[in-house]
């Protein structure tokens, strides 16, 4: 079985040491409360049960209302033009065929488009211009009364440009490199400890290798989209993002309202990876349409023109270099990445970070270095920094244990640290070793033959690999509203965005818990810019930032109806809590990180190359866990995701081009359920409560970033082959593959 509440299958809760008695906030029930009418039974609790999503049923039925599925009367649609050049100037923009079509209402440029407010993201100040950035910035807007009627005519419009010699070559040795003050996340570029030079250069084993990542998409299954209307001074926008705060704020600066004039809906949203995290293009082209035209207008972005819109992973080069001792003690860690951003935003991806925090290393050097080229500007995705780092970190710590004679379980358990090495700080918990125990345990680690290219079954070459992960436990101030009603129902309010993770499910339970209520009796309400403001669904911080909020201001509510004997006024008895100063006094004392360990087991065929995984297994420590049936689907997704990472995505950043050559689902492979045909998922009772009130860490990210690792570790064991540039195509394989068969051969 898995999604069991612990790694042992009973159920049973254990802390860790020094967190004896209840986790604060989650006490009894409150003295001299009366029950409710359908008050739950003492003792019993929906928090932690597989409790199945609550927006179910409206998703597979159809009425789940997704960012352009919402009915408004008089809708024009929308459909943007791309840039032709990778930099240059707009000289012309002939739209005199594109306006002659059936139905055409409007075509918008810089020419004739709404003037917009500083947003403070160059990315969302479209048609302002005539200068071109980057290939695929969107020069001209084509508005009509049929989707189909305005794709005709932005393929009508004639632009031309004096184009200018660009520069889209990305290269680790690039004159342009620098180093940034920070990287994404507001972490230093740069850190060291110690005197690394001089303790690599004493190391008894000396290993150094270059890990390359190529670019990545997050292509989620509902396309970035809005449909924006104006009603007299007042917007509102149906956005498909992460966050309906942020694009409130974004559009107040850009159409010079007060925040109060905007309301942005993001109650169902169909996947975002990351890249649904900051506002995008599309939610303003439909408000600036919208307004031109006086219709509402919907926008939905075509697949083929994300990759140069919403943001991508950026290609990233990480020199790697670990010193030990014959015991496989690390005394030195330096770990440089290489990686650029756009000439419009400063992006850096905070690769370096997982050599700050994983193991143990009195010696370390981690830096970023950045240049800026005429592309597309990256952005966030799934476990931004810690999954392209981990992966060049953790492959590094199996070729090390490779030289020092080790089991890869060994080595990492050896250079394990119960404090955070950059900062010095105790980790509020820490079970990774315990991960990588029970995960040896279940995968059968202990009967693998540690020689390369041993196990065969007729052409396959059969190998085992095993990688660590961790990520950030974060938190960020959340306010919500708490309403008891006269009739004897509940009522949250919280502007928490689900993307299909199963945040209202989670966040009901919460609810129900902290007011010791029946489950049916708690209505959430989410997703919307009205409701108490609350941080983006992004960095795993979801469930324990909202969640942190809903449970205060549910308790709070319980104290209060406590007062009036457990009875709520007949206009009902509404409590408003955040939590900003809980937050800054409690998450300053210990580093907050989730971890786990993932194990692979792949096949190779000699002859084509061709790898396939056959199992994976993944046990994580990731604070008490709240519903195992949703817990189990983020995991195995980021596990599934990770898998892809390893063996199947890329994107070609081609020089010539100033753009990717790999724009839609054809040419840029996922993986599938096909492509996982046994996946296990386990955790251990592990229950924080020195993070927030629930004993809870984010879980969205964590099982994509050992994955990939793993998945290579483990075709560096079916074959002797080493893949240090991801993915691992048959065409990185064949040499090796054909090499050893000659060899045995002869």
């Amino acid at each position: 079985m898995s999604g069991d509440r612990n790694a042992h299958g009973d159920g049973n809760d254990r802390r860790l040491p020094g967190d004896a008695g209840p986790v604060p906030g989650n006490a009894g029930p409150v003295p001299g409360a009366a029950p409710r009418p359908g008050a739950r039974r003492p003792g019993r609790t929906p928090l932690g049960e597989p409790v199945a999503r609550l927006e179910g049923r409206e998703k597979v039925t159809g009425s789940a209302r997704y960012a352009t599925e919402h009915p408004v009367e008089g809708c024009a649609y929308a459909w943007p033009v791309p840039a032709a050049v990778a930099r240059g100037e707009i000289t012309a923009v002939d739209t005199a065929a594109a306006l002659a079509g059936p139905g055409v209402l409007a075509v918008l440029s810089h020419e004739n488009a709404p003037r917009l407010g500083d947003p403070g993201d160059a990315t969302l100040l479209v048609l302002q211009s005539p200068r071109v950035a980057h290939r695929g910035q969107y020069v001209a807007l084509a508005v009509a009364e049929t989707l189909e009627a305005a794709r005709a005519a932005a393929a009508a419009v004639r632009v031309e440009y004096a184009a200018e010699p660009h520069d889209a070559r990305f290269a680790a040795d690039h004159p342009g490199m620098y180093a940034p003050e920070r990287a994404n996340g507001g972490v230093p570029a740069d850190r060291v400890r110690g005197d690394f030079g001089m303790a690599f250069d004493a190391s008894e084993i000396r290993f150094r290798a270059t890990y390359r990542v190529p670019p990545l998409h997050n292509h989620p299954l509902e396309p970035h989209a809005a449909t924006a209307l104006w009603i007299g001074p007042r917007l509102r926008v149906y956005d498909s993002s992460q966050g309906a705060a942020p694009v409130r704020e974004a559009l107040a600066a850009l159409f010079g309202t007060d925040e109060e004039m905007v309301t942005v809906v993001s109650e169902h949203v169909g996947g975002g990876f990351g890249s649904k995290g900051t506002p995008r293009p599309h939610a303003v082209l439909a408000a600036m349409a919208a307004r031109v035209t006086g219709r509402p207008v919907k926008l939905a972005l075509p697949r083929h023109q994300l990759a140069g819109i919403v943001g991508h992973r950026p290609a990233t080069e990480h020199r790697v270099c670990l010193g030990a001792d014959g015991m496989g003690r690390i005394s030195a860690l330096s770990h440089e990445v290489f990686t650029y951003s756009s000439t419009l935003v400063e992006f850096t991806e905070q690769a370096a970070t997982p050599g700050r925090f994983m193991y143990a290393s009195p010696h370390s050097r981690t830096t970023h270095r950045l240049t800026r080229l005429d592309v597309p500007t990256p952005s966030w995705m799934r476990a931004p920094g810690e999954c392209p780092g981990m992966f060049a970190l953790e492959s590094a710590m199996d070729e090390l244990a490779i030289a020092c004679g080790l089991d890869p379980v060994e080595l990492r358990l050896r250079n394990d640290t119960a404090k955070e090495p950059d900062s010095g700080r105790p980790f509020s918990s820490r079970l990774l070793a315990e991960c990588l125990r029970e995960g040896a345990d279940r995968f059968g680690w202990r009967d693998r033959d540690p020689r390369p290219g041993t196990r065969v079954e007729g052409r396959l070459l059969i190998g085992t690999g095993v990688a660590a992960s961790g990520h950030p436990a974060s938190v960020a101030p959340a306010a919500a509203e708490a309403r008891a009603d006269a009739g004897g129902g509940y009522r949250v309010r919280i502007d928490a965005t689900d993307i299909g993770t199963g945040a209202r499910t989670v966040l009901a339970q919460i609810a129900a818990d902290a007011l010791d209520a029946p489950l049916d009796l708690v209505r959430i309400e989410i997703g919307s810019s009205d409701l108490p403001q609350a941080p983006v669904a992004g960095g795993s911080s979801g469930t324990a930032s909202w969640g942190w909020a809903v449970h205060k201001a549910c308790r709070e509510l319980r104290h209060e109806l406590a007062l009036r004997g457990g009875t709520p006024p007949e206009t009902g008895l509404t409590v408003r809590a955040d939590t900003a100063e809980e937050i800054a006094v409690r998450t300053r004392e210990y580093a907050r990180r989730a971890f786990g360990a993932q194990f692979a087991e792949v096949q190779v065929d000699m002859d084509t190359g061709e790898t396939r995984v056959r199992r994976l297994l993944g046990v994580f420590a990731a604070g008490r866990i709240l519903n195992p049936r949703t817990a189990r689907s983020q995991l195995a997704g980021g596990m599934v995701m990770g898998l892809s990472m390893g063996l199947m995505e890329h994107s070609t950043l081609d020089p010539e081009f100033g753009d990717f050559t790999e724009r839609d689902l054809a040419l840029y492979p996922v993986a599938t359920c096909a492509d996982v045909p046994d996946i296990e998922v386990r955790w251990l009772a592990e229950e924080d409560g020195r993070l927030n009130p629930m004993g809870s860490k984010g879980i969205g990210e964590i099982g994509a970033v050992g994955t990939a690792a793993a998945v290579t570790n483990a075709v560096h064991h079916a074959t002797g082959v080493r893949v240090r540039d991801l993915p691992v195509l048959p065409e990185k394989l064949l040499p090796g593959l054909a090499a050893r068969q000659r060899g045995a051969a002869v």
